[in-house]
């Protein structure tokens, strides 16, 4: 495996972290212009994402809590995340390259420092975007099932299959793909994970519209696409571990970002209207504290992947955290103007209306719910798996 890369000579520049909320605020005027208008498309949003951390690049504040040997600025992921809640406090709300830099980027840093040092400037600076190729029509839960293959050739491998439900695959540059160099039988033990550059010949990229009107999703055909053996993120075969240890940056700083942007929807939706109902005040009452459980779940959780903590199945805890708060704040900013999400059609409706819809996706994206329940119950709790009756 990879050796991991030691983030021991970035403590003293991670020392001077500046106060982000300080920082962002004194220059309200620059930052105006990347503030998200509610009526912008996703190809907006990423365009505007991008341009603010190339703004933040051409400050020189931009790869807090990454390796300085890889081009970041030195310390860990509390950093980002401090940096995160930062950017939704100032209404900035977060670039939609972020989630994909701290699922991804934490797997490159792990277990393929080359190709991080290659990479991560570029997505720190807003000029890429990446994506991860994980799941197919016939793995999504089950990833250990999935059938796109890898077969080696000289100088590399070829790629054949089909990854699906592939976030802004049509506007990426790179994608971290899971597929199977071992026999069909050889679940997870027989998977690689590779680097794919998405303009590569063979590759092909066919959006899916969501209910949202949005195209957010998209379905990545892989023909014959050659990739160069040092593309490999991590050790042949040992896909499986890598995504372990990517799925821990996705259900916990995910989680984190999630609950960051959740709180500032929900001001924002408390300052537009006027008194509340005493049921409206319970419902919200109820929508803070899932927001402050989850805020303390998480939070724990980035400071332990910090510390170089392996986390396994806690995570799942922090997954099931992230739906009901979802369900719980979206249904309260709905309930708090019921007309106006039902029948106005201005932009900021649309936008309440596309986030409810999201948020019911929530107990199915990263990991369906259900099945971060059972590993909870058996893996944490250790209690018996259910009998069938008869």
């Amino acid at each position: 495996m990879t050796a991991r890369v030691v983030e021991d000579t970035d403590t003293e520049p991670a020392a001077a972290e500046p106060n982000w909320t300080a920082w962002l605020e004194a220059r309200h005027t620059e930052l105006s212009g990347f503030v998200p208008a509610p009526d912008d498309t996703l190809d907006e949003r990423i365009d505007r994402g991008s341009s603010l951390l190339a703004f933040l690049d051409r400050a020189g504040v931009t790869g807090w809590g990454w390796p300085t040997a890889l081009g970041g600025r030195g310390g860990t992921a509390v950093q980002r995340a401090n940096f995160y809640d930062a950017l939704t406090r100032c209404g900035l709300g977060l670039p939609e390259s972020v989630a994909a830099l701290e699922v991804v980027g934490s797997a490159l840093v792990e277990f393929a420092p080359r190709l991080a040092a290659q990479h991560l400037p570029d997505i720190l600076a807003g000029r890429s975007l990446w994506c991860q190729g994980f799941s197919e029509p016939d793995a999504g839960s089950d990833l250990a099932s999935l059938r796109t293959t890898a077969r080696p050739v000289d100088g590399g491998w070829v790629i054949n299959g089909q990854k699906v439900w592939t976030s802004l695959a049509h506007r990426a540059d790179w994608c971290a793909v899971l597929a199977r160099t071992g026999d069909k039988d050889s679940r997870h033990r027989g998977l690689t994970m590779f680097w794919v550059d998405l303009r590569a010949a063979g590759v092909s990229v066919r959006p899916l519209r969501t209910l949202t009107g949005e195209e957010e999703f998209s379905e990545v055909y892989l023909d014959d696409v050659t990739v160069a053996e040092d593309r490999v993120i991590g050790e042949v075969g040992g896909g499986w571990a890598v995504a372990m240890h990517l799925l821990q940056f996705e259900r916990g700083m995910w989680a984190w970002q999630r609950q960051a942007l959740m709180h500032a929807e929900l001001e924002r939706a408390l300052a537009a209207v006027g008194e509340l109902s005493a049921t409206q005040a319970q419902e919200v009452g109820r929508a803070y504290a899932g927001l402050a459980a989850l805020r303390v779940k998480c939070r724990r959780t980035v400071e332990r992947l910090a510390a170089g903590e392996v986390l396994g199945p806690e995570v799942s805890v922090d997954k099931v955290l992230l739906s009901q708060t979802e369900h719980a704040v979206n249904d309260v900013i709905r309930s708090l103007d019921r007309l106006s999400f039902s029948l106005t059609d201005d932009a900021a409706a649309r936008g309440v209306r596309a986030e409810w819809f999201y948020s019911r996706a929530a107990s199915v994206y990263g990991g369906a719910v259900e099945v971060q329940k059972n590993i909870i119950a058996q893996r944490l709790l250790h209690l018996p798996r259910g009998v069938r009756n008869g």
